[in-house]
């Protein structure tokens, strides 16, 4: 038994704990500036509507309510080892993502592709036990992510002129929709990472049905793609 374990999910715990408390350092983050681009990103079609991301809240608490759960019953489990590694690393660069954003668009969508990189790393060797305590915060977790990520690059692409606005929002989500529906149909269980996904798209949807409709056909058709894989990892409970 290694004796990194017990450390392991403390740090992890720890780190988790760290990164929910993250947003109370940085005052008024309510999303990039839209001056913060070259082209000033207002409205920008790839964004989902606000309300999506209280979803972090929810992130927050499962991930410290699991890894609370996997350091009182687990602390010296080979699967959750071998879990807790890379999502350490996420949850670090997490910690200071807030703080990055609010100075460089441009180093914090490559933190967030770093923080969902490992997030995926941690997700798929997740334990299969335990999955509400283990697996479905990570899946959550990591789903948001995946759909962030995009809504990055898709600000940048746009914000520094390489592609318009709509056209932006075409890629980038359509980028989100193949990723969500690959890693869903890829893992086979933890429904959450594809729900998490799902309430980005419908979230794009609201924002755009009237301003940018092509936009939100492409996200609502890419919701009820991914409802397939999603539904079969929850028949697979």
């Amino acid at each position: 038994m290694s004796n990194s374990r017990p450390l392991f999910a403390v740090l992890c715990l720890l780190l988790a704990v760290a990164f929910a408390a993250s947003p109370f350092f940085v005052e008024g983050f309510a999303g990039f500036d839209p001056n913060q681009f070259p082209v000033p990103q207002d409205n920008p079609p790839v964004q989902p509507e606000g309300y999506a991301f209280a979803i972090w809240g929810v992130i927050y608490g499962w991930l410290i309510l699991g890894l609370a759960w996997g350091l009182v019953k687990a602390r010296n489990d080979g699967q959750w080892h071998d879990m807790r590694k890379p999502l350490c690393l996420s949850l670090l660069v997490g910690t200071g993502w807030l703080a990055v954003a609010v100075a460089s668009p441009i180093w914090a969508s490559v933190l967030i592709w770093i923080m969902l990189l490992t997030a995926l790393a941690a997700l798929f060797v997740a334990p299969v036990a335990n999955a509400p305590w283990a697996a479905w915060p990570v899946g959550l977790y990591a789903g948001w992510l995946s759909a962030a990520s995009c809504v990055s690059l898709g600000l940048l692409a746009a914000g520094y002129g390489w592609m318009g606005q709509d056209t932006a929002g075409m890629v980038f989500v359509g980028l989100a929709i193949l990723i969500g529906c690959f890693v869903q149909a890829a893992l086979g269980r933890a429904p959450t990472y594809g729900v998490a996904v799902i309430w980005a798209l419908i979230a794009v949807v609201v924002a755009n049905l009237e301003s940018t409709p092509l936009v939100a056909y492409i996200a609502g058709g890419g919701a009820l793609v991914m409802a397939v894989p999603t539904l079969k990892a929850f028949r697979a409970l």
